[in-house]
């Protein structure tokens, strides 16, 4: 048989340990030690760069197990707590972790110390409890506008601007107008709910109207933008709480329909009865020509400061309303400060001069003069659809009241309306004593009676009507 072949592994582990011939006696170490260390570091140098990766681990190793190269490290023996405790020894110190404890930061610089300070927040509640807050009186948006929720972004930012309204109006000021639609609906009702002095004339007009343009244009007139097609999308328009304080209905209607109030001044100067009528110059120009949602909306202190007789003459320039509200309006009077004033006449008879005396509706139950005047408001927006009366309980009798032949008409002039408002505008406390519960419930119950009442009238015959109010069952 042929003998078997060994081959030599051509490559092998190098050893671990250095070789006896590099080894040195101790007595020729003593002699020679410098010039050994020389050579030796001269021929490192020398093959440093031709020796491969196993060499140079073997190098780590030997250097490793040299006693001047290795690392001792000190583990304090550990003892089971009760010997430790029987030899009175030290407790340890705890271990360091591997790894240290990284903390989860957000992007960006740390936050300014004026946000995190409770200055701001403390300025804010001041004037809460100096205006009143929004949360002690009702009040509801008109339907189908823009609310953001409470505590969002938006909100946020529109109560911010509300509060810093007298900076950020000159600030802002040619940026207002480039809103969009519903951010500007909603900053109209911030300002009246969240700013001290509510809205004002010069507000509304750094909203509702655009800077003049660079160049000319045919929408522009004399420098400014038309206001029928700056605001032809604006169709709420919420002024709770700014009526009577900042703004009074005299001179919104001014400032809402400035062509209208200018042509019934204006005295016709045509030469002839058959010269050609300008067309352009007669055309109504109104600044909100698609308004259809409007809040009037007053603060129960407020309620001298408003007139009935000057609404009256501003609904008379938009019956196309179809949502109005009249929160906390008081009872409807042409003459609200002449109900103790009296006349004598030529036959010596003494006649009131106000249409309700001071005991009208208390002893004689005479709604006449509200009757007529609720009569002329129905006629001209004959188009409403939403009515708000919230706070207006003391003369929730006029809705159903009937004097001779004078009434309100719920079938005909406000057939169309469906949705009837009359909540007490207020919210029962804690600690509510028992007449003013019993005052609470009376205007509950009058509201019920509005709305037996106008189902009754209507028959069938007009809208089903919706009357919301205050339910018993929200407080039990």
């Amino acid at each position: 048989m042929p003998k078997k072949k060994y081959h030599q592994a051509r490559y092998s582990k190098p050893q671990s340990t250095a070789p006896a011939s590099l080894s040195i006696s101790g007595g020729g170490a003593a002699a020679g030690g410098g010039s050994s260390s020389l050579r030796g570091s001269r021929r490192n140098s020398q093959h440093q760069h031709g020796r491969g990766v196993n060499e140079l681990l073997a190098d780590l190793r030997r250097t490793g197990q040299s006693g001047g190269g290795q690392r001792s490290v000190e583990i304090p023996p550990t003892l089971p707590p009760v010997l430790r405790n029987i030899l009175q020894l030290p407790e340890l110190p705890a271990l360091r972790p591997r790894r240290p404890d990284r903390r989860r930061t957000f992007a960006g610089p740390p936050a300014p110390r004026s946000w995190l300070s409770g200055a701001d927040r403390a300025a804010e509640l001041r004037k809460l409890q100096q205006y009143g807050r929004p949360g002690d009186r009702d009040h509801r948006p008109l339907p189908g506008m823009y609310r953001p929720a409470e505590g969002s972004l938006i909100d946020v930012v529109l109560r911010r601007v509300a509060f810093d309204w007298e900076f950020q109006s000159e600030y802002c000021r040619h940026y207002l107008y480039d809103l969009p639609k519903h951010l500007r609906e909603a900053l109209v009702t911030y300002l009246g709910v969240w700013n001290p002095d509510g809205v004002s004339i010069e507000d509304m007009n750094a909203i509702l109207l655009p800077p003049p343009p660079e160049e000319e244009d045919d929408e522009y007139e004399n420098g400014r933008l038309s206001p029928s097609s700056a605001n032809e999308y604006f169709t709420h328009l919420d002024l709770t709480g700014s009526l009577g304080r900042s703004l009074k209905l005299k001179e919104l209607g001014r400032f809402l329909f400035p062509s209208r109030l200018q042509q019934s001044t204006n005295v016709d100067t045509r030469e002839s009865w058959d010269a050609p009528e300008d067309i352009s110059a007669t055309m109504l120009r109104l600044l909100l020509p698609n308004l259809t949602h409007l809040s009037l909306g007053i603060r129960p202190e407020c309620a001298q400061a408003v007139s009935w007789r000057q609404l009256l003459g501003f609904v008379a320039h938009c019956p196309t309303l179809t949502h109005l509200s009249l929160a906390f309006w008081p009872e409807p009077s042409l003459t609200p400060n002449a109900k103790i004033a009296s006349f004598v006449t030529s036959q010596g008879r003494t006649v009131p001069y106000s249409g309700t005396g001071p005991y009208s509706h208390s002893l004689d139950n005479d709604w006449s003069e509200a009757i007529v005047v609720l009569r002329r408001l129905s006629k001209t927006l004959y188009g409403l659809e939403y009515l708000d009366l919230t706070g207006c309980g003391d003369w929730y009798s006029t809705l159903w009241s009937t004097v001779g032949h004078e009434t309100i008409d719920w079938v005909g002039d406000w057939g169309k309306i469906s949705t009837l408002l009359l909540y007490p505008g207020y919210r029962l406390g804690e600690d509510a004593g028992p007449a003013e519960k019993a005052k609470y419930w009376e205007t509950a119950q009058n509201a019920e009676r509005v709305e037996r009442h106008i189902a009754s009238k209507r028959a069938g015959r007009g809208r089903f009507i919706t009357v919301e109010t205050a339910k018993r069952s929200e407080f039990e």
